[in-house]
């Protein structure tokens, strides 16, 4: 078992060099992995530094980043309701996120950053209002998902009555941007998205033993001293963050929240779903979908999230055919 992780491990390393060498060399402009590296160290000409360094780099570090900030919080979610769908996807809380920048952008208020808190606070309040929904017969996984599921169809309502009563133009922006994509992303975002992602992390790092033992089931956990009802609410806190943040930079990006932790599972092999392993398979996740999107229908480059739901849809597919079997 030691020995596959091992490989699995250079294998996800190896993913994502090969993602970065054909994300800065493939694109209208052909450039050789020597000029691109030439670039990287400051070495190549003027035009190439300024395609490597300034449009292609930071959409690949993004997309990293994001992909694992989206692969943790489907992790946290997946494991505090002990449930594959138990995605902020399903939940609602990428739907919230969307709907708090969706105000700001509509509001005539500009800014990444009024961008950025609107979307949290957007995913922050549809989570307390799935939290006050089943708190009281007990935050149980199945309940968050129910409860997930209803709010998400009434914020989906009144996002579509948001952009259908709004300006043209400010309707066509917001329903590019609500497809979810990286085009645009820029590199002032690397720093803060890392931040976001390094605290995110260590707050995980900390739930740890308690959501390893959550994962034991309810009545086990509770008597080696593990409070579920707490613990469920600092995991969702977190998952909201990594998600409303990831919203706020490049829209609501579908299913890499889903696909990526189940993913992991399967490739890693364990019981409980593995929380590092699962930002890896997001990064390595939403790096590929990017590219795709770029080159599939070059030069019309296409939004991520279009192809991430396309890769979910064929994922829930195999998962129901899958489950269908072994019943």
């Amino acid at each position: 078992m030691a020995r596959r992780r091992t490989i699995l491990w250079i294998g996800a390393a190896t993913a994502i060099v090969i993602l970065l060498v054909a994300g800065l060399t493939v694109g209208e402009l052909a450039i050789t992995p020597g000029e691109a590296l030439a670039a990287l160290f400051g070495a190549g000409e003027r035009g190439t530094s300024v395609i490597v360094l300034e449009w292609r780099l930071p959409r690949l570090v993004m997309g990293a980043l994001l992909g694992a900030a989206l692969g943790l919080s489907g992790a946290l979610f997946q494991i505090i309701t002990r449930n594959p769908l138990g995605s902020p996807d399903v939940l609602g809380f990428s739907t919230g996120a969307f709907t708090g920048a969706l105000v700001v952008m509509l509001g005539s208020i500009s800014g990444y950053f009024a961008t950025a808190i609107g979307a949290l606070i957007g995913g922050l309040v549809t989570a307390a209002i799935v939290w006050l929904l089943v708190i009281r017969r007990g935050a149980a996984g199945f309940r968050l998902i129910v409860a997930g599921i209803g709010i998400t169809a009434l914020i989906n309502a009144v996002n579509t009555v948001m952009i259908t009563g709004a300006d043209d133009r400010d309707a066509l922006s917001a329903a590019i941007w609500g497809a979810g994509s990286l085009n645009g992303v820029e590199s002032f975002w690397i720093a803060p998205s890392l931040v976001v992602l390094l605290l995110c992390a260590l707050a995980t790092a900390w739930l740890h033993p308690a959501l390893t033992l959550h994962e034991l089931g309810d009545d086990t956990s509770t008597s080696l001293g593990a409070r579920s009802s707490r613990l469920r609410l600092f995991a969702m806190l977190i998952g909201v963050v990594l998600v409303a943040f990831a919203t706020a930079v490049a829209g609501p990006i579908a299913f890499v929240a889903l696909a990526a932790p189940q993913i992991a599972r399967r490739l890693w092999i364990t019981g409980p779903v593995p929380l590092t392993a699962s930002a890896v398979s997001g990064a390595v996740l939403l790096m590929a979908s990017d590219l795709v999107a770029q080159r599939i229908l070059a030069p019309t480059i296409l939004p991520t999230g279009i192809v991430t739901i396309c890769l979910g849809g064929l994922y829930l597919v195999w998962a129901l055919a899958r489950r269908g079997r072994l019943t």
